[in-house]
Parts: C-alpha cells; structure tokens; sequence
C-alpha cells in the first residue's frame, strides 16, 4: 500500500490538481481499494472535527496582520531602516534582504508571504545599485522561509493542532533555530562576498545620527512582535486570542504611517479569504486521507518496514531527514506536513526523541523544501517579483542558503537543546 499511496500522490500531483483536492482523492481511493470497512460514511464527520477547532482560528487572523502590514507599505519603511544598519557588511543590501524577512517572519507567520512582501521592495534596489541577481535574490528566497520558523508561525499551529502538542512551546523552541538561522544566512553571505567581492555589490555606511532615526521604524514591528508573544508567554491570552490582538496593532501601525484606505483593506481581507481557504482545504483533506490511512493500516505496514530495517534511533532519524529532503522536492510544504505528521510523529515518539524538537526539525527540513525545485514556492514568488532573467539563477543563489539549513539540522540532531532549550526554561 505504501507503493500504491505514493504513487497516487505524486501522480495526482504531476497532474496539477489542487493538493487539497488530490488528498480527498487520495482518500477515496484507499477506501475503495484498501479497506473492508465503508470509510466514506465517516467523511461528514471527519471534516466538521477538523475544521471545528479554535486552535484554527488563528490561522486567519495572522494571514490577515500579515497581509495589512504588506499592503500598507510597513515594509517599505523597516527595508530603508535595516538597510541603514546592515549595508556596511561584505554584500551589503543582501543582508538588508535577510534582516528585513527575519523581521517580518515574526508577524505574518508565512514564508512565501515573507517573500513576496521583501522581493516587492528590494528587487528595484538590486537593479539599481549592480548586485548580482543570482546571490541577492537566493537571499529573499531563503529569507523568506524564516516565515514558519518564527513565532508566530501557521505551519508551528498546524502541527500543533495535528499532535496535540503545546503551541506556545513550539512557538519558543523555533525562536532560537530561527534566528540562529538568520545568522547562518548573513554568516555564509559574508564568506561567499568575501571570496568573491564583485557579488557582493556596493557596502554602504551611513551616519550614526541618521541610523539612529531610522530605528524609529523598527519600533513598531518589534512591538507587534512583543506584543502577539509575550501575551502568549505572560498567560494572557491564548494564540488564537494573541493573533487577534495582532491584527488590531498592525491596524493601528497601518493607520499611524498612513497606510490605511478601502483599497488596502478590500485586498488584505481578500487575500486572507483565499490564502485561509487553501489552508484550510489541505487541513481537511489531509484528516480525511490520514483517517482512511490509519484505518486501513499503513501505519502499521510502514512500522513493520521500519522495525525490519533494524536501525538505531539515530538511523531512523536520518532516514527521516532523507525522507523530507526528496519528498520536499515534489510536495507543496503545508501539504508534505499534514500528509506525514500522523504516520511519522508516532514512530519519532517510539524512538524517544521528543515532540516539540522533532516539529522543529521538521520546519527546518520544509523550510529547504520552499527553496528548492521544481516545487520551491519561494522560488516563484521571487522570480516573479523580478520580472527579468530566468529561475535557474534564482535556484543557484538558494543553493548555498539550502545547505545552511541542512547544517541546522544536523546541529538540532546533534544538540536537541538548541530547540528545547527555552521550553524546558519557561515552563
């Protein structure tokens, strides 16, 4: 069964059908084909338990803070300001580009968001200042995945909600493998503009009283920022009522920047509508296909498969990492979750490795998936913000980003505490 489920899968999906649809498909056909009991009779059920959750409601609300500080033009502002603070770096602007994605990582709680808002305001920068495309757009690309690393983060929810495990723990244990990551993104930038100056574009300094002013414009964001999680962390509010709260300051920075108008709020609530509904579509899809899965027993065929290969905790975790890293490859990085958490979650706990830490491994794991082809979303999003030249550069310049996040997993297997450290602390 397992031959025939991933076929399916990658066949389905080959054929350019919506993933949500494909894991409802998915679904139907291991009830016909697999099962001896009428599976689609729980289906009504299966969506209403799925959807009915409060976790959920908090996936569009971040959406929609994301979407208001996008459109009202907050990032065009915290660009100018990191820009005035990082420039001065071997590569200059690119590090702008990592710093103003980790920043906004911790609001919007989506990468290709993330992306999307960064490209939209550098990609006139590079252009005009004679940055080389590959390594200055690979940068917004891998940036941009920081997005579901960062508290708060809509994947970190997700998983929560499909493992049951605390949301407000997994939120700490991304903030120090996030950053730590953003740093490793500057660090290897620094070293390729240093054995190779000319890609690296013109360093700029500014005056110390002018880069003073311009932190003006970063208040806000680290505000909204303290604001969404140490409410959470305070036991003020839960993380669905903290993403509500967020919502109403970014409305507030909006209007006092005076970026606020009909238009912006027509597109903000009309993105946070589709990108909500796509979420969503997948999350139901994939409770249905993983209710059919564990029903007709491939959890257990795939434990037996895994138990007869005789690996240490160790082994089995690395297969895991290689299983990610091709799956990421062809699956879309929502979807690559919620279809493998409930198969592969119980067989990490069976090994003795913990919850929280394997749900940022695997973040790390997807986050490579957004950067690489031919279903690297970040990717897209990029090359589309540059309207010139083609996606292989933009795959070139994420190629040294993506093997910087496969050193984080390996430092996260290596010393789990990276990830557990503040969980264990705060508790």
């Amino acid at each position: 069964m397992i031959g025939y489920v991933s076929i399916g899968l990658l066949g389905l999906l080959a054929l350019s059908i919506p993933v949500g649809i494909v894991l409802f498909l998915l679904g139907f056909g291991i009830d016909a084909f697999f099962s001896n009991f009428p599976l689609t009779k729980g289906l009504g059920n299966m969506v209403w338990s799925a959807s009915n959750s409060a976790t959920l409601i908090a996936i569009p609300f971040f959406v929609l803070l994301g979407e208001i500080l996008v459109r009202s033009g907050v990032a065009t502002r915290t660009y100018a300001a990191l820009d005035r603070w990082v420039s001065w770096l071997p590569g200059g602007l690119v590090h702008a580009n990592i710093a103003t994605a980790t920043m906004f990582s911790a609001t919007s709680g989506s990468s290709v968001a993330t992306a999307a808002t960064v490209a939209t305001v550098a990609m006139p920068q590079a252009e005009k200042l004679g940055y080389d495309p590959k390594l200055f757009s690979g940068a917004i690309a891998a940036g941009g995945t920081l997005g579901i690393m960062i508290p708060p983060s809509i994947n970190l929810i997700v998983y929560g909600f499909l493992t049951q495990s605390s949301i407000p723990q997994l939120f700490l244990a991304g903030l120090i493998p996030g950053l730590g990551l953003a740093l490793m993104f500057m660090l290897i930038t620094v070293i390729i503009c240093l054995i190779r100056p000319d890609l690296g574009g013109l360093r700029r300094t500014f005056p110390f009283p002018q880069m003073l002013r311009a932190l003006i414009d970063l208040v806000p964001i680290l505000m909204l920022f303290g604001m969404i999680v140490g409410s959470i962390y305070a036991g003020w509010a839960t993380p669905t009522e903290a993403a509500a709260v967020g919502v109403a300051g970014a409305f507030l920075i909006a209007l006092a920047f005076g970026g606020v108008s009909w238009d912006m709020l027509t597109q903000s609530l009309t993105g946070t509508v589709k990108i909500t509904s796509m979420i969503m579509l997948i999350v139901i899809g994939a409770s249905f296909l993983n209710f059919t899965l564990a029903s007709a027993g491939l959890g257990r065929e795939l434990t037996e498969f895994m138990d007869g290969l005789g690996l240490s905790p160790l082994g089995f975790i690395l297969v895991v990492v290689v299983l990610y890293i091709v799956l990421g490859f062809f699956i879309e990085t929502l979807s690559l979750m919620v279809v493998t958490i409930p198969i592969i979650v119980p067989m990490v706990l069976v090994q003795g490795y913990d919850v929280i830490w394997f749900g940022i491994l695997m973040i790390v794991l997807i986050e490579m998936a957004l950067i690489t082809p031919p279903v690297g979303l970040n990717l897209y999003v990029v090359q589309g913000a540059r309207k010139s030249g083609n996606l292989n550069e933009v795959m070139l310049g994420a190629l040294p980003y993506c093997l910087t996040m496969l050193v984080m997993a390996f430092l996260l297997i290596a010393f789990p505490s990276i990830a557990l450290f503040l969980p264990n602390a705060l508790q």
